[in-house]
């Protein structure tokens, strides 16, 4: 077995701990730290949190409960298990930290809600086009929680449509000063670095672009939150202004920042549409079944239908997500499949949220105190969300037309041809 020290370095001489050995220490370590997950049963409705929530605002509190367990999990040798070890990773086979997971799930342990864009997105793309320099200053921190990551892509005239940024870097000797506006920045009023996407020059689309590493502290970054009708604030408004930026911290090369814009879109969409085959505890089957005979709905040959309908997209997106888990193994990089989990996730959330309103009726409206009625209004607000983050359904659908089905592109608008009357 071989001796990894928790920061993830490793004698050269030593090998691999088993898979047995490796389960085996991740038990342990979870059995000292966190109490076991009581398995739920449709009769235990009515018990623990009722939130259901998408967008519920992650607050800098919130994020510090999850970076001081991130560091727990972390010094223990099980933070960053994929991570290469010069780095502060491990260095082991991605079925192990599968396996990690897996044991981890039967633990009550803090949300990595939080963390998701930092350690799905943030880091995966570092870890891919970062320079040295920057590697060795935020890797390791991102993955042990000592600093957390935004993603700073979309703008107020350029959502799902990236090639048409407009914040500008402009280089000056040794440095890049960064100018322009970022919106619906998930956690970036927690966030210590950002990924952001700039123009760099006047060269045709696609070929303009430079990505880039920031520090969200610096001299000219502002953050204002953006109010939600869900209540919660969880997405920002960023303001850059004249902001300095190391050309070590440039992501890739100079005007080829949209392969690293598709990367970090990759890396994004794989790790939202993992959720789509019952990642999220609102996949909870059980707990919904345990609603449906609680308030006598379980009878009912729509409800019943609506149950079946999201028992079999659930069913369908865990087939899908382990044959993408299995491409992946088998060395290939993402690709269009990852569009594919996302679509479902939004279809799997759409077909939850109609199941929830057709069962609950006026109590979704009204807070009579029932526990799982009213909580399950945030919810139902936040849904409508999620066919925009992390591109849009429609974005989607011509991915997967164009890549998996090889269908033509959509003839170009001649802005000719463009009307501008009213």
């Amino acid at each position: 077995m071989q001796t990894i020290e928790p920061n993830g370095t490793a004698d050269a001489d030593t090998t691999i701990p088993t898979l047995d050995e490796f389960r085996a220490a991740a038990k342990e370590f979870l059995d000292r730290t966190a109490e076991p997950r009581r398995p739920r049963t449709a009769e235990s409705w009515g018990e623990g949190d009722d939130t259901f929530s998408l967008f519920r605002g992650a607050t800098a509190e919130d994020a510090k409960v999850a970076c001081d367990w991130r560091r727990t999990v972390f010094d223990a040798g099980f933070g960053w298990i994929r991570g290469p070890r010069e780095w502060g990773g491990r260095g082991l086979p991605s079925k192990y930290e599968k396996a990690y997971l897996q044991i981890e799930r039967s633990y009550e342990t803090p949300s990595r809600s939080p963390l998701g864009v930092s350690l799905g997105m943030v880091g995966p793309t570092l870890d891919q086009f970062g320079s040295d320099i920057a590697k060795k200053r935020w890797l390791k921190a991102l993955y042990r929680g000592d600093v957390v990551g935004c993603q700073l892509f979309s703008e107020p005239a350029a959502g799902s449509d990236l090639a048409a940024v407009k914040t500008k870097a402009t280089r000056v000797e040794d440095h890049w000063v960064i100018s322009g506006q970022k919106v619906w920045t998930s956690g970036a009023h927690y966030s210590d670095v950002g990924l952001l996407l700039a123009r760099t020059s006047a060269s045709p689309r696609h070929k303009n672009l430079t990505a880039f590493v920031i520090d969200m502290h610096a001299p000219g970054v502002e953050v204002r939150p953006l109010r939600q009708m869900t209540g919660g604030a969880d997405f920002n408004e960023v303001f850059l202004e004249d902001v300095r930026v190391e050309d070590e911290y440039r992501l890739g090369e100079v005007d080829e920042g949209w392969q690293v814009a598709l990367a970090t879109l990759m890396h994004e969409r794989g790790a939202i549409g993992g959720s789509a085959g019952g990642g999220s505890g609102l996949f909870d089957m059980n707990r919904l079944a345990g609603m449906l005979v609680q308030l006598g709905a379980q009878f009912d040959p729509s409800i019943r239908q609506e149950y079946a309908k999201v028992y079999a997209g659930v069913a369908a997106a865990k087939a899908m997500r382990a044959r993408a888990e299995a491409a992946a193994k088998a060395g290939h990089l993402p690709g269009p499949e990852m569009s594919l989990s996302k679509l479902a996730l939004t279809r799997n959330l759409a077909a939850l949220s109609h199941l929830v309103s057709q069962t609950l009726g006026p109590k979704l409206l009204a807070d009579t105190g029932e526990w799982g009625t009213y909580s399950w209004s945030e919810f139902v607000l936040g849904v409508p969300g999620f066919r925009l983050g992390g591109g849009t359904d429609e974005i989607q659908r011509n991915i997967i037309s164009e890549r998996v089905l090889g269908l033509p592109k959509d003839p170009a608008i001649s802005s000719s041809r463009i009307s501008t009357k009213g």
